[in-house]
This record gives structure tokens, sequence and C-alpha cells, in this order.
């Protein structure tokens, strides 16, 4: 799939997948199902679910490494600071052909514009923290956390995500 129709589609992920409140149990189920589809597929992966500047749900599955770690942290920098999918400013920059570095001056130290951190959204109040899984490959990552969001919110994850390897 081109860039330009996943930037559409992501666009899309992110008008649609709208919580009408979120809370802490809600932040416990989104965790749970990522935590369950990790065990159950044996995927190295790290979940971290935050309103900003407020943990609320993080686990770290078998294989996972302490470098998912740092990668969620940088992931979720880029939803606090752009209000959008980390792996949409990733996708723009590529088509733009620029790097976060060259096009903003940040330090991919702290910033990772790779998929896996999506924007939690309160319908009719705007983005209040985010979803973040580091561990697949970036497009897999993200497609996890829209399948989770869209589970959370009694949607069809097929009519939501990418092209996906994802069962």
């Amino acid at each position: 799939m081109a860039i330009a129709d996943d930037l559409r589609m992501i666009a899309q992920q992110e008008h649609e997948l709208l919580f009408p409140t979120f809370d802490e149990a809600n932040a416990w189920q989104l965790g749970q199902f990522l935590r369950e589809w990790g065990q159950t597929n044996g995927a190295p992966i790290a979940i971290d679910i935050r309103t900003f500047n407020r943990p609320l749900f993080f686990a770290a599955l078998p294989g996972s490494a302490p470098d998912n770690t740092d990668w969620i942290r940088r992931k979720s920098n880029m939803v606090d600071r752009y209000r959008r999918s980390s792996y949409a400013i990733g996708l723009d920059l590529k088509a733009k052909g620029t790097t976060l570095t060259e096009r903003y001056g940040l330090s991919l130290q702290d910033y990772a514009p790779y998929g896996g951190a999506f924007p939690i959204i309160l319908d009719k109040t705007g983005i209040i923290g985010s979803v973040t899984v580091s561990g697949l490959d970036q497009r897999e990552d993200h497609n996890l956390v829209v399948t989770a969001l869209c589970v959370a919110l009694g949607l069809d994850p097929k009519q939501h995500t990418l092209e996906s390897n994802i069962p």
C-alpha cells in the first residue's frame, strides 16, 4: 500500500477511534487485551497506556527487552508533542523525504517517528494520552494498537487497520 493511502487511513483512524469517556478501567481493558494477544501469539512486546504524565498500565512480555521501554517513551513523546499517531508522523516525514531532526530539530534520543503509539482521543474533548506497543515491526505495532482500540470501542478492526499480517 502506498504511503499516501496509509496516511489517509491513519487520519480516518484518528477521526473515528474516539472514546466517550476514558478512565483507569478503560486503560486496564486495553492493556489486558494487548497482554493476552501478546501471550497467545508469543509476541515479545511491551505495552504502555497513559494519559499525559500519568501511567495507567504497563506490561513487558517474555522476550521483550529494556530497549522496548525506551522505544515506548520515545514513541509516546511523538503523540504527546504532535497529537498524532507516531506512525503517521514517520510516514509523513518519509513522504516528504526528510527526517525528524532535519524538519523539526528533534533528537531521536527523545522522539521516535515509528509505528506503535496512538493517541487516546475523547470525543468532544481531544487527545488525552496514548496507547503504545513496542516489539513488533512498526506497522504491526501500529495495527495491534488500532485493533485493541477497535475492540474496546466495539468496532470491527478489519474496517480500521492497515493491510497487515497480524492474525
